[in-house]
């Protein structure tokens, strides 16, 4: 098919074998297309100097700076020398070390005055700043001798490329020079009448122009562009993924009028919030329709968001069919199936003596199960004899088999791939209906290119009867006073009969990380200060609480490592309120529920994301007791840690501070993958800054699939699809 042809090419034959290996290898980039779309990172102006002030430490930078001076010192006694060449650009100067044989070029090249790129790893020598042994490309101005380097960099505007050791950003420009004239070829994903619609360049106009700007507009008309290419395609696969799903048949469930459901809202000691009442309309009237439901609640911690999906999953008892609750952890499946038999009370003893007339059975269903115990599960989902089931990953194995599987609850969306979802699909007679639930408060933008292909309900009101939590930083470094008070306010809560939690990064013992699973892309980056020490531990935190400022206390430890029947009973304890502290992994961050736990000290907060933070903290003010939330770290005050700290202690909205979390990550993280931070399948797009770009895209990929859903009248986007789907970038788009 020669529609492929130029951008499809290796780029070994553009760029010959040792340049094609490294860029593979260190960039990710195979063909001259993903050479066109490694976009420059930033614009250096002829005239204009990078700032120097604030390099960030060891990552690989490149600079464009004058040479102030260029001195050799000798050392050893005079039998070894260095050349220092120290550089500037007005905001501040940075000191470039060469040593041995390799300094008589450089001191020939670097005379005081003379401009150039250079780039290198950043490091700290005695306190100062530098770049030892840069590589570096000089920038002569017009008229000198070197023809070539003034052909480079004819433009006023001088690329930077996300580069590596390997490869110099010039390096990479002179690459893009070799291929840019195969950016007339290449295919434009967007039909013609969108483009002409939204006054959009065409796609080797815009790849011209961010690779060689000849001012700021060309730049800014050739992103508008490129974003544009991103969130299109981006979310045709997502419409496609959709429509598909409408294709699909399903049982529309209906409740009785007087059935389990209306037992049970009879029985609710209090009433549902508006909030609930609203989103339960909108999962009824889906549940009623012949296709399948695909629906994300978002709700803030504590928004009732388990009652909503038991009312659903009642719903669908009543209708005649089955539902199921998948949990990400055993300790969340038992605490599940704990909260939801206490809410049905007898409503959930079905075929029991003193079981209500409507009632069904509540089963649990977890890998570590006792023979007999899991014997007896299975064969209550087989006959239909248990009308709900809870469980683990356990669910989806091949034995599973349900009578009549109609709704599935997915909790906490984000730790489980579409092929889990897909396997669970094909437990049902037809495909069951599906409701996600995610504690992470998700900005709209990133619901629509993460979860794109589910509809959205959003809980935003918090129960009456939840509490106040107030949240404080601790900087233990700065001010050890702070720390002891810390745990003299977790003596004062345990003395007037609460309990409090103390969450830990690590478990300790040499057990290496937590994990129930392991979260990438979730370690922020921790502060020079604290990563001199490894992150406390669990093990070690108890011992010294309970020897020294909480002894005389009942304190326990929960994490990942623990056997599931001694997981239970530490939780039982401590909802029991026979445990006075509970020092944890974040095994407890999602849906630990126990009102009489007032305070939470989290030790080394500054390595938890900001997300993580607030799910944590949605753990205390549970009950009728304000809730107490201490942030304790190292990390010094002028640290980025310490500010997104702040950020978590001065607010209680999570979209608040999902919107932050995802300004200080990157947005590969967000969009599930774990990146190098070279290769993301969003270049240029920003999900935060460009919600319009998305929200645009999203209705006018809606409006193509309808109108033509196998894209046949649209082969250039076919073919973009394809490119986006293939295999690395397959698992980003089916996070959800």
């Amino acid at each position: 098919m020669d529609l492929v042809h130029a951008l499809q090419e290796p780029l070994k034959n553009a760029l010959g074998q040792a340049t094609a290996k490294v860029m593979a290898e260190h960039l990710g980039l195979h063909t001259v297309g993903d050479l066109l779309h490694h976009y420059p990172r930033r614009y250096a102006e002829r005239g204009e100097l990078t700032h120097l002030s604030d390099l960030p430490l060891d990552e690989h930078v490149t600079v464009v700076a004058q040479v102030a001076d260029a001195r050799i010192l000798k050392f050893n006694g005079g039998r070894g020398q260095r050349l220092e060449v120290t550089i500037t650009d007005g905001s501040g100067r940075l000191q470039l070390v060469f040593f041995g044989r390799g300094i008589h070029k450089p001191h020939k090249d670097l005379l005081p005055g003379t401009r150039a790129m250079f780039a290198g790893k950043v490091s700290v020598f005695n306190r100062k700043t530098q770049l030892a042994h840069p590589a570096y490309e000089l920038l002569r101005a017009d008229g000198e001798s070197a023809a070539e380097a003034v052909d480079s960099w004819a433009g006023a505007l001088i690329p930077i490329y996300p580069a590596t050791a390997k490869l110099e950003s010039w390096k990479i420009a002179k690459s893009i020079d070799a291929v840019l004239p195969s950016a007339r070829e290449a295919l434009d994903p967007l039909p013609p009448s969108l483009r002409e619609g939204r006054g959009l360049i065409p796609l080797p106009e815009a790849l011209l122009k961010i690779h060689r700007p000849h001012s700021k507009a060309d730049i800014a008309t050739a992103r508008d562009r490129l974003k544009w290419d991103e969130a299109f395609v981006l979310q045709v696969a997502l419409a496609r993924r959709r429509f598909a799903d409408t294709q699909l048949p399903a049982v529309a469930r209906r409740p009785r009028p007087d059935g389990l459901l209306t037992a049970f809202d009879a029985k609710l000691p209090f009433e549902l919030t508006d909030g609930q009442r609203r989103v339960s309309e909108e999962i009824f009237t889906d549940l009623a329709t012949e296709h399948p439901m695909h629906r994300l609640l978002q709700g803030e911690v504590g928004s009732g968001k388990t009652m909503v999906a038991l009312r659903a999953m009642l719903a669908v008892v009543d209708a005649g069919g089955q539902a199921a609750m998948l949990a990400p952890t055993e300790v969340l499946a038992q605490q599940h199936h704990r909260s939801i038999t206490e809410m049905m009370g007898e409503l959930a003893e079905g075929g029991l003596l003193g079981g209500a007339e409507h009632a069904t059975r509540v089963t649990l269903l977890t890998g570590s199960m006792g023979t007999a115990a899991r014997r007896q599960a299975l064969l209550d989902l087989a006959t239909g004899e248990a009308g709900i089931v809870i469980g683990t990953h356990a669910l989806i194995e091949d034995k599973v088999q349900f009578h009549d599987l109609g709704l599935v609850v997915v909790d906490e969306q984000h730790r489980f791939g579409v092929e889990q979802r897909d396997a669970l699909r094909g437990k049902g007679k037809q495909p069951p209906h599906l409701l996600v639930m995610t504690a992470t408060p998700i900005p709209r933008t990133v619901a629509m290119t993460v979860f794109g292909d589910l509809e959205t309900s959003v809980l935003d009101q918090l129960p009456a009867g939840r509490s106040p939590i107030s949240s404080h930083v601790v900087p233990a470094q700065d001010k050890p006073h702070f720390l002891a008070r810390a745990w003299e306010r977790v003596r004062e809560e345990v003395e007037n009969g609460h309990q409090a939690y103390v969450v830990c990064p690590r478990i300790g013992d040499d057990l290496g990380d937590e994990g129930d699973q392991p979260k990438k892309g979730k370690k922020p980056a921790a502060d020079d200060e604290a990563d001199k020490r490894p992150p406390l531990a669990v093990l070690d935190v108890a011992e010294q609480l309970a020897q020294g400022p909480l002894q005389g206390l009942r304190v326990e430890v929960l994490h990942g490592r623990m056997q599931p029947d001694d997981k239970d009973a530490v939780m039982r304890r401590f909802a029991a309120g026979e445990t006075h502290v509970l020092v944890a992994t974040t095994v407890i961050e999602v849906g630990v529920n126990v009102p009489n736990a007032t305070a939470m000290v989290i030790m080394d907060a500054d390595r938890f994301g900001v997300s993580q933070l607030h799910q944590l903290r949605g753990r205390v003010g549970r009950g009728s007791a304000p809730g107490l939330c201490l942030l304790v770290t190292d990390a010094p005050e002028a640290a980025p840690a310490r500010a997104r700290l702040g950020a978590v202690a001065s607010t209680l909205d999570g979209f608040e501070l999902s919107r932050i979390d995802l300004e200080q990550r990157r947005e590969g993280d967000v969009l599930g993958q774990a990146q190098s931070g070279v290769r993301s399948s969003l270049r240029m797009l920003a999900v935060i800054d460009d919600e319009e770009i998305i929200a645009a895209a999203r209705e006018e990929a809606t409006a193509v699939v309808t109108r033509d859903p196998d894209l046949e009248h649209l082969p250039e986007l076919r073919t973009a699809l394809a490119a986006l789907l293939d295999e690395e970038r397959e698992q980003y788009l089916d996070k959800g």
